[in-house]
């Protein structure tokens, strides 16, 4: 089936009552029929309800019907984009372990692997997404994990998928692909060769700013790659903490249960039920709105673009763009994220300032426009160093490009500019 047809329809068998919409479950805890019921949901050898740190009924929906969209074989929901990023990470890696992460990433994903996950002592280490050859070199058998981004936030930066897949497989080494940027709509990476795609679904998913959340999709027969590899030695040894269960053994997709038996019942970044269902709303009309943002994403990035005072512009539909041609190889569409460089920060404050229509707010994938000045608010906490190598440059100002009219959008940039 096409994707809007999965995205009304998929991962859900109408209820008892014959419920159209999916059901809100807003409820923490679930009946057992009697003790030997329990004990089997609890020993795996029935699948079913427990607890709402570790699922819901609303959750899995929204679960399989993200996994579908993906082209995925399970997903799991967490309460951000960014727990969804940190639970990728401790699924695989430990202390003494090193991950491999593209420079040019969300300044949130920055932080996390540059300070905070060295303080569980994980290394990461550093590579130019348009140079994916010096991956290479940075991978050794304590390797756990290449994260990078389809199209990168803030400066729309796509990646080659066959390059960076073509050293993981080399290396026997996971992929984990951020897709919040692209969705599903207009890039499926799973079909490109990666083994996990997250997202931030506070942004395209639920497509309003009405709810945080973040999901892992896996790839079907990832087991294929952890069974007997040494990088993921924890996947086949017995579970000390889960009654010896060995995670590669089951005929379950591994990673994404054992962050769900892990993580979410040791960590608790759960999605709250109601926004699961906020989440489940905005997949059925993804297909839709994606395809109106890059429309016009693509009308405002040619004026910007023949502006005078604008240095540059970093959209991938623009045939100047350096990207074009890989855009189109891999990307059905280029979303509603753009950029674009004014002469030094001043004059990109002063423009971000000077909106009527576009919002001044840290977010993305909104229905409604945002503008936003990188280096002063969403990569502030980067060092001058940091911005550089991430390509956020002083005058780089960044669009959401949201669903109002498109000469609207136009005229209020032509006014802003000045």
């Amino acid at each position: 089936m096409e994707q809007q047809t999965l995205a009304l329809h998929a991962g859900y068998d109408k209820d008892s009552q014959g419920t159209m919409a999916v059901p809100i479950y807003q409820s923490t805890a679930y009946e057992f029929r009697d003790a030997t019921h329990a004990a089997n949901l609890f020993s795996l050898k029935e699948l079913g309800n427990i607890y709402t740190r570790l699922m819901n009924p609303t959750t899995d929906v929204f679960e399989k019907r993200f996994a579908t969209m993906e082209g995925g074989v399970a997903a799991i929901a967490a309460a951000s984009g960014m727990a969804a990023i940190f639970n990728a990470i401790a699924n695989v890696a430990e202390a003494g372990d090193n991950i491999i992460v593209a420079k040019q990433v969300y300044g949130g994903t920055s932080t996390l692997t540059a300070h905070t996950i060295k303080r569980f002592g994980i290394e990461s280490r550093y590579f130019d997404i348009e140079n994916p050859s010096e991956i290479e070199s940075l991978i050794d058998e304590k390797s756990k994990l290449i994260i990078f981004e389809s199209i990168t936030n803030p400066n729309v930066t796509l990646c080659d998928f066959d390059a960076i897949t073509a050293i993981a497989k080399k290396h026997k080494i996971m992929t984990c692909v951020d897709n919040t940027v692209a969705t599903p709509i207009n890039c499926k990476p799973i079909e490109l060769g990666c083994d996990l795609v997250v997202h931030s679904t506070s942004k395209y998913t639920t497509g309003q700013g009405l709810a945080l959340g973040g999901i892992i999709v896996e790839r079907e027969n990832l087991v294929e790659l952890i069974k007997d590899n040494p990088r993921y030695y924890h996947f086949n040894e017995p579970d000390a903490s889960y009654h010896g269960l060995i995670y590669s053994d089951l005929p379950l997709p591994p990673f994404v249960l054992r962050v769900r038996l892990a993580l979410l019942r040791d960590l608790g970044a759960t999605p709250a039920p109601f926004n699961s269902w906020l989440h489940i709303q905005g997949l059925e009309t993804l297909a839709i709105r994606m395809k109106q943002h890059s429309q016009s994403a693509l009308a405002i990035a040619q004026f910007l673009e023949a502006h005078p005072k604008v240095e540059s512009v970093n959209y991938a539909g623009l045939k100047s763009s350096r990207f074009y041609e890989i855009g189109q190889k891999y990307f059905k569409g280029h979303s509603g994220l753009l950029s674009f460089e004014l002469k030094d920060r001043e004059g990109a404050k002063e423009v971000a300032s000077s909106v009527k229509l576009f919002t001044l707010v840290a977010n993305i994938g909104d229905s409604k426009s945002i503008i936003t000045h990188p280096a002063s608010t969403t990569h502030q906490q980067l060092s001058a160093k940091e911005l550089e190598e991430s390509g956020i440059h002083e005058g780089l100002i960044r669009l959401s490009i949201g669903l109002e009219d498109t000469q609207d959008l136009i005229d209020d940039l032509t006014q802003a500019l000045g």
